[in-house]
């Protein structure tokens, strides 16, 4: 039972009931059981799965008495899940397409990536992953993989939903090496196997053309490369005269530099360093830049750590800004859920102030349509990506 007045984001359909929500527990479910969800005085809300080791102490998946929490339910979401990437036509085996998002698709907990003719398979709730089986059998039967792989979710995650799920082949075979993959035209090797996130950044799909779309002539700075996404795309299909990629991660950096050599992409070359010792060293070298891309980790993971990102935000945006030419482009992304659009857009409005320069907004823009935001759960918002012209 809910505590009084703590109802109505339930009764719109939010899915997430934390534990200071809850009343009172009657009967004694075990973590991963059904349970429904109650007024205070007993009406019935919607219906959920269970997590006494979570602050989320219920998933909500119906608000429908008549809704089971059965494998068929799970079926017909998957299914729908599937269909809807077909309708946005990202249904191609030559490619790549993420299947299930989560809260976006009613399956709170469950992330699903499609790579060629396998699916790398992230569970962040526990309920989902003692349902892991009858997801499996719904990904099989709408998709039929040559494999599916599991991806642990973030350690701390994991940690606070009582997760303890190693990497692992589930279904199926594992493809015996990278799986090449083609993005808009540029071809991608991903490492299925020990890859960030489930294997690539889907999200960034249309956001690495959009940045390519100013980068003709110009000389380029990816920073937080990874696989070279965004420094491809403006090195082969934007045109850039030159460009850099950086990230701290040597495993990261020879992705991308395969990915370079896989597109013929001369022009872009790879180095290994900490991002924010290379930029201050690129600045105190005195280099300029036609374009700088940043694409950093997720800085903060919580509310609590707002202020430090907010920071960190500040700090490579000031040092991106001071090295771009007059006119030159700044693509800055955020993939922290944490930070709030406006939070993003008043921390550049802080370096505009601090470095003396005009920053113009010309694209705000999110992640790519296969990862669709439920309107009830605005959480799922996290990736922001701004597109500024610096004069």
């Amino acid at each position: 039972l809910l505590k009084p007045k703590r109802a109505r984001p339930f009764f719109g359909r939010h899915p997430w009931v934390l534990d200071s929500a809850v009343l009172r527990v009657e009967g004694t479910p075990r973590d991963g059981d059904v349970v429904d969800l109650a007024t205070h005085d007993g009406h019935f809300v919607a219906r959920g799965l269970w997590n006494s080791a979570s602050k989320l102490r219920v998933r909500l998946y119906a608000f429908d008495p008549a809704t089971r929490l059965d494998a068929a339910l799970f079926r017909s979401r998957i299914e729908a899940a599937v269909a809807l990437r077909k309708t946005l036509g990202l249904d191609d085996r030559a490619g790549a397409a993420r299947l299930v998002n989560s809260e976006g698709d009613d399956l709170s907990g469950l992330i699903v990536d499609r790579y060629g003719d396998w699916l790398s398979v992230q569970v962040t709730a526990l309920a989902i992953a003692n349902r892991l089986e009858a997801v499996c059998d719904a990904l099989e039967a709408a998709v039929a993989p040559r494999g599916i792989l599991l991806r642990g979710a973030e350690r701390g995650l994991s940690q606070l939903e009582g997760l303890h799920l190693p990497d692992r082949l589930v279904r199926g075979t594992a493809p015996a090496g990278p799986v090449f993959v083609t993005e808009h035209g540029l071809k991608f090797g991903i490492d299925l196997a020990e890859g960030q996130k489930t294997g690539f950044y889907l999200d960034q799909r249309d956001n690495r053309q959009a940045a390519a779309r100013h980068a003709r002539g110009r000389r380029v700075l990816d920073m937080f490369c990874y696989s070279g996404g965004f420094a491809l795309a403006c090195a082969v299909q934007g045109g850039a005269g030159r460009v850099l990629a950086v990230d701290s991660s040597a495993k990261a950096t020879a992705l991308a530099k395969a990915n370079a050599d896989l597109n013929g992409a001369a022009n872009l070359a790879v180095e290994t360093a900490d991002a924010f010792e290379r930029l201050d060293a690129l600045k105190a070298a005195g280099e300029r830049f036609g374009m700088v891309v940043l694409d950093p980790p997720k800085f903060a993971r919580s509310r609590a750590s707002l202020e430090e990102a907010m920071r960190a935000y500040h700090r490579i945006n000031r040092l991106a800004v001071d090295m771009l030419e007059p006119g030159g482009i700044l693509v800055t992304n955020s993939c922290s859920g944490a930070v709030s659009r406006d939070d993003f857009l008043m921390m550049l409005a802080g370096v505009a102030q601090r470095s003396g320069r005009t920053i113009q907004l010309l694209e705000c823009r999110g992640a790519a349509p296969d990862h669709p935001v439920s309107a009830s759960c605005l959480d799922g918002e996290y990736l922001k990506c701004v597109i500024a012209r610096v004069a």
